[in-house]
């Protein structure tokens, strides 16, 4: 495709990292009006799999940045 646009393969990965990244968040919001204030295993669960999902996608498409 090129430098600046996405392939179809990273497009499906931006994809999953977003809809992982929205899932934490909205169960994050839910714990909090539920007035957990700790890390519980479906947040731990589903903060491991944004992060997966995250790793997968390059850095210039949103990915996280690939320490040295």
């Amino acid at each position: 495709m090129g430098l600046f646009k996405p392939t179809p393969e990273e497009k499906a990965a931006i994809q999953r990292m977003k809809d992982a990244d929205r899932a934490l968040h909205e169960n994050s919001e839910r714990e909090r009006r539920a007035g957990i204030d700790y890390e519980t295993p479906e947040y731990q669960r589903l903060n491991a799999a944004a992060n997966e999902a995250a790793a997968k996608v390059p850095f210039r498409f949103g990915g996280p940045r690939k320490s040295r």
